[in-house]
């Protein structure tokens, strides 16, 4: 998933993509120990859109906060 894609989702939207992408990551080693797998590669393209997901989801809570903290300086 392209980080644009995720930028635009809102917070909730990007949990719950990531609880997606969990799933399907438990699905694919759970394949990968039986030997069933089909693209293993996917295991890490999946371990890095929840790591990037995340991130962004941090990035949006700081800038939450900076936004806040210079509210309440500008009425202070």
């Amino acid at each position: 998933m392209k980080t644009s894609d995720i930028r635009s989702m809102t917070n909730e939207e990007i949990a719950t993509k990531v609880s997606e992408f969990r799933k399907e990551l438990f699905n694919l080693r759970f394949q990968a120990a039986t030997g069933e797998i089909q693209n293993p590669l996917r295991i890490r393209a999946l371990k890095r859109d929840i790591a990037r997901a995340n991130t962004i989801v941090t990035e949006k809570k700081i800038e939450e906060s900076k936004k806040k903290s210079k509210m309440v300086k500008d009425n202070a």
